[in-house]
């Protein structure tokens, strides 16, 4: 049976608890947040399959060239796409040509008390609650099961996630489907829910109203300098850029990731996934003439299958292709793992008991040292 030692060692992609047949293990959140497996010893019958399911335990091969992978620059013509996604649209673009041949999507959403979990949608009025980033990680919950019957009725399914994710679902399955597309994204690490929840409830508490709205990639100030955005049922809203805001600040310093995040097993190149999607950061160093500040998305075409859905929305973009080194040079996570910060356990510890903004603050200001010092060794080196 699955046991987790080290937490580094689980994602949490729940595909030990999907594959159970006598469904006796649990996802059970710990200190921090975060869920792991927790197996009810009277039911267990010792079969094993979780620990084969295991994407961490018992990865997948990895058979696909370099060479086979087309890399892209791309946004969508449709300015009204473009400007609600978090980068140039091109989810919205795969997702809406998928549903169009009745098909099923899924992707990560909002819940009623605003923590994030996996859903699935086949109508496109619905597309509003998967389109955007959502800096949490999402619960799985039912979703690979879901998907697997979709599959086996024939239905294409289109299924997005972290490249944890993904992998647990390719594992789950234990087999290939020709209606099956995937697509993940360059992910530098998950945050912490139980932080998130501090935040979100302490916010709601200072502005005495609760979200009717939340944007992590609001582009009111632009594509670059994107926004935390909520609005509230009182009528208000809060909009604050990611240099500003505390929660996009203690998330991009890196302090409140899952554990396995610090040495992700799936950075992996290329991708399991047919699609992988990102923000072309750099995009004004290497390709100037299409830097609009609008939002331009870096697209990994990791597949034959990726290919073929690229190309069945190609009449709808503006591409153009390019290098991996020019994604890369200004988003590394597609290859590297984000390094530990020394105070990473203390800062969660004093978020769960002191809370969001009185702890947070002692923890972020010193996060611009630590990467200076960073940065010098690097020069010395």
């Amino acid at each position: 049976m699955i046991k987790i030692k080290d937490k580094a060692q689980c994602s949490g992609c729940h595909a030990c608890k999907s594959i159970c047949p006598k469904s006796c293990i649990d996802m059970v959140r710990d200190e921090e947040g975060f869920l792991y497996p927790k197996v009810d010893m009277d039911s267990c019958i010792n079969c094993g399959l979780c620990e084969k399911k295991c994407p961490i335990i018992t990865p997948l091969e990895n058979t696909r060239e370099e060479k086979d992978v087309d890399v892209y620059a791309a946004y969508s013509k449709d300015e009204v796409v473009r400007q609600s996604s978090s980068s140039g649209g091109l989810f919205t673009e795969i997702a809406t040509n998928i549903l169009d041949k009745g098909g099923v999507v899924f992707g990560a959403a909002f819940s009623d008390d605003w923590n994030v979990k996996h859903i699935w949608i086949e109508d496109e009025k619905d597309l509003n609650r998967l389109r955007c980033s959502k800096y949490v990680q999402s619960v799985i919950g039912d979703a690979y099961k879901e998907a697997e019957v979709f599959l086996k009725q024939g239905r294409v399914v289109f299924f997005t996630g972290t490249p944890c994710q993904i992998g647990g679902l390719y594992k789950y399955l234990g087999r290939a489907y020709d209606n099956l597309i995937t697509q993940d994204f360059i992910c530098h690490g998950v945050p912490s829910p139980m932080v998130w929840e501090a935040y979100v409830s302490e916010s709601s508490k200072r502005t005495e109203s609760v979200p009717k709205f939340i944007s992590f990639r609001d582009k009111t100030k632009g594509w670059k300098m994107f926004s935390m955005r909520m609005d509230y049922k009182d009528g208000t809203s809060y909009v604050c850029d990611l240099k500003q805001d505390p929660y996009m600040r203690v998330f991009l310093s890196d302090i409140c990731l899952r554990p396995s995040c610090y040495n992700c097993a799936f950075k992996i190149y290329p991708r399991e996934s047919d699609i992988t999607l990102a923000d072309f950061w750099g995009i004004q160093y290497s390709m100037p003439h299409l830097n609009d500040g609008k939002g331009v998305s870096a697209v990994f075409v990791n597949s034959p299958m990726g290919k073929e859905i690229f190309d069945s929305i190609k009449a709808s973009l503006v591409f153009e292709e390019t290098l991996k080194e020019n994604v890369v040079r200004s988003n590394p996570s597609l290859i590297k793992s984000v390094k530990l910060p020394p105070d990473r356990k203390r800062c969660i510890r004093d978020v769960r008991k002191k809370g969001f903004y009185r702890a947070v603050p002692l923890y972020i200001g010193k996060q611009p040292v630590y990467r200076l010092m960073r940065k010098i060794r690097c020069l010395f080196k």
